[in-house]
């Protein structure tokens, strides 16, 4: 007969990410998924998704989605909005965000879910004439004023926080990282793939861009145990404009503003993302971030240099 004391397995947590479906979102659950069982909730389906990831294709806002929480035990949640480039219905884009945040974050309420990070932006800051070189996480978010779907993240964000401040029993992580950049098909990428890239004539800010893998960083190192509390994330060190423009391999175009919006407009017509007209204040204006928080409580630190983060933006 054996003896001894039989080994128990442990158990791998699971985790809920909603958004998996965009480019961003696949390329965290392949670099979250050797340590994690993976549940994606995403209305977009499976596409392009691991096989070995389950992806329920429902919408988060509907009692389905609720099931997902009933039927596991889940250990943690990654919450993404949709994009500020959002095209789709106006009403139905506040519904999905501002509806769809809190219902995700009642879930992890109701259901004792030890961690929940909700992706947000340092965009939401506001580019501004009258910003401080760089905003601490105190700093007030303005960045919702004349774009209406910056506005529902703005909103996003503060019920977010009031969540971390009302529910201390979860572990509620709010990233702010600065403008993600790379084959992804996003606002700031699509704007410096263009060739000619247009900006404001007379203006020249310094900017902070970050690689998807930089971020993806932070969110493996905010999904550590009692971690908790709002972050902002920055890449490596900011450059001007201009420069960012150059090192992607493309050159500046500059033109008076109403030009500006024009060539915007041309480029939304014919299927680019670029910058929406509403938000030429990020090409005029400084919107950078302090991100002393994440380097001294997540220990954070960027792996890319500035050179290499731009390179994959037209690789």
């Amino acid at each position: 007969m054996a003896t001894g004391r039989t080994q128990r397995t442990r158990r791998t947590p699971t985790l809920v990410m909603t958004g998996i479906t965009g480019r961003f979102g696949r390329m965290l659950a392949r670099a979250l998924r050797p340590d994690y069982r993976i549940i994606g909730v995403d209305p977009r389906g499976t596409a392009q998704v691991p096989q070995d990831i389950i992806v329920h294709p429902v919408d988060i806002r509907r009692k389905k989605a609720e099931d997902i929480f009933r039927r596991n035990q889940v250990d943690a949640v990654i919450h993404m909005n949709p994009t500020p480039a959002w095209k789709g219905n106006r009403a139905e884009h506040r519904s999905i965000t501002l509806m769809g945040t809190r219902r995700i974050l009642s879930y992890c309420q109701k259901y004792r879910v030890s961690k929940v990070i909700v992706l947000s932006s340092a965009a939401l800051y506001g580019a501004r004439p009258d910003n401080n070189q760089f905003l601490t996480e105190d700093a007030p978010l303005l960045g919702g004023y004349g774009f209406s779907t910056l506005r529902d993240l703005v909103e996003v964000d503060i019920y977010a926080t009031s969540f971390f401040w009302r529910h201390p029993e979860v572990d509620t992580v709010v990233l702010r990282p600065a403008h993600l950049v790379g084959r992804l098909g996003n606002t700031p990428s699509a704007y410096l793939q263009q060739r000619y890239t247009p900006t404001l004539l007379g203006f020249d800010p310094m900017m902070q861009v970050m690689s998807p893998e930089d971020l993806i960083l932070a969110i493996q190192l905010a999904l550590k145990p009692g971690i908790r509390g709002v972050f902002n994330v920055a890449g490596p060190q900011p450059a001007p404009l201009s420069e960012i423009i150059r090192l992607c391999g493309h050159r500046p175009l500059p033109v008076f503003e109403p030009v500006a919006r024009a060539l915007l407009g041309m480029a939304a017509g014919a299927g680019a993302a670029g910058i929406p007209a509403a938000q030429l204040e990020y090409l005029k204006y400084v919107c950078m971030v302090d991100d002393t928080q994440a380097r001294q409580v997540l220990r954070y630190e960027p792996q890319l240099s500035l050179e290499e983060t731009l390179r994959r933006v037209s690789s």
